[in-house]
């Protein structure tokens, strides 16, 4: 038997079932014992035909006839793929034999193959009742803090706002039904008259079948078997379609249907395509909009008002005049929506380009704290701590830092275009590009005009005739080039980085011309792509002056190195903005929550806090000398750790020992500094640790003091909020609320800081105003303009494997993190150099700039707290040696201890050690920057000699140091910044005398173990 013949009556004998026996449709049939049911079956079927053709006066014989009448159409080339292979004989045979009645002895029917086949189609069939608890996937909304659209979640093919049936007018219901169904009423699933006429159709008009599906069968396979053009999905989708109307009313049936079909603009669902289309909710639209829109599901994309607008106007006036034969509108309001403007709102693209890793951390929290598994199984409205602007711009800041550190350290790789634009210029009929290595002539759009290109661009015009005059008038709209309308059509495929695309015009030796996105025309230096560069290529650039004349651009290529971001709020614990690494298409990872680091210095911190809290004061002297640490318990080896320069600078006060990262000094502090034994005061280390909520588990050795142990960089961020409030630690977050249906399924309940109860607020405070000193003229004085309102710390671990900074003001918190993915097994360094200073604070400073101009508060760091400051008292010292001092000097912040100040000055050193010294001893600070760039250099360590500096002097450790000057200290400690005398800390002066911070030596003092002997 004709294997089409076989699949025809296959879905005749399912037609036959769903029209005839709806209540009792068989899906399995016995090939040998239900051979004659079968046949009586469809001969029930056609019978049913036959009447319902009655009904409307049509001779269905004579319909039949006429379609057969060329029956070279049916078996030719030019049939439907459907229809391919089949003897029009042996159809017409078999349309006698079940339909007329007739017993022809040449008939082709067997009946064992069709159940055959019948059998094997329906196998494994979908439940209808699927259909009916089915909820549709949806678009959430997420919302930032300020309550302001920030993104939509979804998933491929579900971008959709789903609404109930109620609130679609019925005007806007009758318009689709006019449209896909005007039977929908009345048929049960299955409009038998538009199915026969379907196939009536196909067989005198070849071409793309036409299906004459229900808006029943449409939900079903939109919703459940698929949209294959198969005889086997027909079969499925009438059967279910059939019992789908069993247990389903109309209206639910119609919901279902009108929430799930595709609509053009990424829209699926009616309400999502009014808001995408019109601006407005479903329930808000007018009769051409509503008959617009119900003419889409026939050809989304054919009917596209926005690239066809005669066709879409075409296909509303047919709606109309079918919405006006069924009643629903009259003859007037057709003749008005008829000749109304389409009315569109310019499309809005949606497209983001920012917020990727933050918005994936986002559905995370909604499953952890409000227990929804997905944001994209239904419509939620998602409410976040976003700040939009921050957010772009720490990306922005991030990338740009990574490029630049491979540029400056000739790391970077050019790998080929982002993409490449020549066959889709091809398709809208552009100039195919030129052979490789020509130049490629094209056209130039200047001020949004195409132009003939000249023979050179730099060259003089041929006449300089002046132009004839034209009358004046409006002015033509000339069409953009193809490149322009191929490259905004283009998805980018690393659309969340925020360099600009241009497509290379002309290649060749020089500079390159390249055309933005707006049309305008750069000049672009090439770079490490010199002579790599075609035609059409589409690469990503920077501007040099983006308001100049002429437009300059630099190739930007993206980095192997990657890196991290976030901004925490202090107070509250909310995440303004995350960056989990480079580019979210390459790598989903998320280093701000999903990975451990090595902190390296970021973490010495916690060991000060102990010290502190153990009774230091910030002057107290502490030998920056080589120390060896005995194993713990007797087990293992001892401990030696270095500086980063191998050396030692002597007695050196607490504060001194931590805005310059002094490494022999962190260690010192283990030996009687916090507890009476070195294993006794890690012990204390890793318990505020844990409390800090640092680690889970805190790995008790010696180098965890110095940031061996890797952390997470958002509870780096936490621990530094709590610095920030005295004590109190932020639990960051990202979600604040999800609703459904105007219901709050989850609200996060306003939660106060814990406070780390194993140091008080003095020993806070006073770590606060130390970590000031690190940005004023230690490590990360590249932040010196800003020191009045930030502290903080950097980080470099063993090797140049991380480079940190972790700082905050009163109001945020600002954690970076640069290096190497070694997820491979490998740990590759930044190289020499390469610290936390030089790479990670340029990038927290263009952060901290932009919070700044995207609504946090720039205020200088607070004063303590009224509990801290009953317990300090602000003494003037030398800042070098610690000396108190009569009028003049640095002030210091002491710990008061029943109502006196406790002098702690020499516990650690006494006093005839450091007596015994050469009174010219400097302690070995290497003036302010631990990787050779200062605060008046560039971002990688150009050296400029700064004005007023005191020349350098030799102290007793070999190394070289800037003399030190000591003024009167004013006020609090906290003089208002910019003032002309302020006191520090809280000012951008230091207590040495100089403005700024004096010349720098290449060296880190964060190195974490010493020298690494391959450099």
């Amino acid at each position: 038997m004709n294997i089409i013949l076989i699949k025809l009556f296959a879905t005749a004998l399912t037609l036959s079932q769903v029209t005839t026996r709806p209540d009792a449709v068989k899906t399995q049939f016995d090939p040998v014992a239900d051979r004659a049911q079968v046949v009586q079956i469809l001969r029930d079927g056609c019978a049913h035909m036959r009447k319902a053709f009655d009904i409307e006066d049509i001779n269905l014989d004579e319909l039949i006839s006429t379609a057969m009448e060329d029956p070279s159409a049916i078996a030719g080339a030019s049939a439907p793929k459907l229809l391919h292979g089949l003897d029009i004989g042996e159809l017409n045979t078999s349309y006698r034999q079940f339909c007329k009645g007739e017993n022809p002895a040449n008939s082709p029917f067997d009946a064992a193959e069709v159940i055959a086949f019948y059998n094997k189609a329906v196998a494994d069939l979908p439940s209808a009742q699927d259909l009916k608890d089915r909820r549709l996937p949806g678009a959430s909304l997420i919302l930032d803090g300020a309550g302001k659209r920030y993104a939509e979640a979804f998933e491929a093919n579900g971008r959709r706002l789903s609404v109930p049936i109620s609130d679609v007018p019925v005007m806007v219901q009758k318009a689709f039904v006019a449209a896909e169904d005007k039977r929908f009423e009345t048929h049960k699933g299955i409009d038998e008259r538009g199915v026969i006429r379907a196939f009536i159709g196909n067989l005198a008009s070849p071409g793309r079948p036409a299906g004459g599906s229900t808006i029943t069968q449409q939900v079903v396979k939109n919703l459940s078997v698929g949209d294959d053009v198969t005889y086997e999905r027909k079969i499925r989708e009438m059967i279910v379609a059939s019992r789908l109307e069993r247990i389903l009313g109309k209206p639910q049936i119609l919901e279902l249907y009108l929430n799930g079909i595709y609509l053009g603009r990424g829209s699926y669902g009616i309400e999502m395509a009014a808001r995408s289309y019109f601006g407005k909710s479903v329930g808000q639209l007018t009769v051409p909009e509503a008959a617009l829109l119900g003419g889409m599901p026939k050809g989304p994309n054919f009917y596209n008002p926005d690239r066809y607008p005669d066709r879409a106007k075409e296909r509303r006036a047919y709606v109309l005049a079918r919405m006006k034969d069924e009643g629903v509108i009259t003859e007037a309001q057709l003749t008005e929506a008829a000749n109304a403007p389409l009315g569109l709102k310019p499309i809005e693209t949606t497209r983001r380009d920012s917020g990727f890793y933050f918005v994936d951390h986002l559905t995370r929290e909604a499953r952890t704290f409000a227990g929804i598994d997905s944001l994209t199984s239904a419509s939620h409205v998602v409410r976040s701590t976003i700040n939009a602007g921050l957010q772009t711009a720490v990306e922005s800041a991030l990338q740009d830092g990574l490029a630049a550190y491979e540029r400056a350290t000739g790391r970077q790789r050019y790998e080929g275009p982002e993409f490449n634009l020549a066959d889709s210029i091809a398709k809208l009929g552009g100039a195919a590009p030129a052979v490789e290595g020509s130049v490629q002539s094209v056209p130039l759009v200047v001020g949004g005009e195409a132009k003939p290109k000249p023979a050179a661009l730099d060259s003089k015009p041929a006449s300089s005739k002046p132009a004839p005059a034209v009358a004046a008038g409006p002015k033509p709209v000339t069409p953009k080039p193809t490149w322009q309308r191929a490259l905004e059509s283009a998805r980018p495929v690393l659309y969340d980085v925020h360099w600009p695309l241009a497509v290379v015009l002309e290649s060749g030796r020089g500079p390159v011309k390249a055309g933005l996105a707006d049309g305008r025309i750069v000049s672009l230096d090439p770079g490490i792509a010199r002579g790599r560069l075609q035609a059409y290529d589409v690469v990503r650039v920077k501007l040099r002056d983006p308001k100049a004349k002429i437009l300059r651009a630099d190739l930007r290529v993206r980095p192997s190195v990657q890196g991290a971001a976030v901004v925490l709020e202090n107070r509250t614990g909310r995440i303004l903005a995350m960056d989990g690494g480079f580019s979210y298409p390459l790598s989903q990872l998320n280093r701000v929550t999903q990975t451990v680091r090595q902190p390296g210095s970021t973490l010495k911190p916690l060991t000060y806090l102990a010290a502190l809290n153990a009774g230091l004061q910030p002057n107290t002297l502490v030998m920056d000398a080589g120390v060896t640490l005995p194993p713990i318990g007797g087990v293992g080896q001892s401990w030696s750790p270095k500086n980063y320069d191998g050396g030692g600078s002597g007695a050196t006060t607490l504060r001194r020992g931590l805005e310059f990262s002094k490494n022999l000094v962190t260690a010192r502090l283990l030996q009687g500094g916090i507890a009476d034994t070195a294993p006794a005061s890690l012990t204390r280390i890793c318990d505020l640790a844990l409390e800090a909520q640092l680690y889970a588990e805190c790995e008790r050795y010696y180098p965890f003091v110095l940031g061996s142990q890797p952390v997470r960089m958002v509870d780096l961020a936490a621990f530094y909020g709590a610095i920030a409030n005295e004590g109190a630690r932020p639990a960051p977050y990202a979600l604040e609320a999800v609703e459904r249906d105007g219901t709050v399924l989850y609200r996060r309940e306003p939660k106060e800081p814990v406070r780390i109860g194993s140091a008080d607020r003095v020993a806070f405070y006073q770590l606060k105003t130390m970590l000031q000193g690190v940005t004023n003229h230690g490590t990360a004085a590249a932040l010196a303009r800003f020191s009045g309102s930030i502290a903080g710390k950097t980080g470099t671990s063993e090797n140049e494997n991380d480079a940190w900074f972790a700082g905050f003001t009163n109001e945020i918190t600002i954690v970076v993190w640069v290096g190497y993915d070694n997820a491979d097994g490998t740990r590759r360094t930044l190289g020499r150099g390469q610290t936390g200073g030089h790479l990670a604070v340029p990038i927290a400073g263009t952060i901290l700039q932009a919070a700044w101009a995207n609504g946090v508060a720039r205020t200088p760091l607070a004063p303590p707290s009224a509990e801290a400051k009953r317990l300090l008292a602000d003494l003037p010292i030398d800042p070098r040696s610690g000396e108190r001092v009569a009028g003049g000097g640095f002030l210091e912040h002491f710990r008061l201890s029943n109502g006196r100040v406790a002098d702690t000055q020499y516990q650690l050193l006494p006093r005839e050690v450091q007596t015994a010294m050469r009174p010219d001893a400097e302690d070995g600070d290497n003036g302010g920057l631990d990787d050779g760039a200062d605060a008046t250099g560039d971002l990688y360590g150009n050296l400029t000699t700064r004005r007023g500096a005191e020349p350098d002097l030799l102290d007793p450790f070999g190394e070289r140091q800037p003399q030190a000057r000591s003024r009167r200290a004013q006020g609090d400690g906290y003089g208002s910044e910019g003032s002309r005398s302020p006191s520090w800390p809280g000012t951008q002066r230091s207590p040495f005398g100089e403005d700024e911070p004096p010349r720098a030596r290449r060296r880190d003092p964060d190195y974490l173990f010493g020298d690494d002997p391959r450099y």
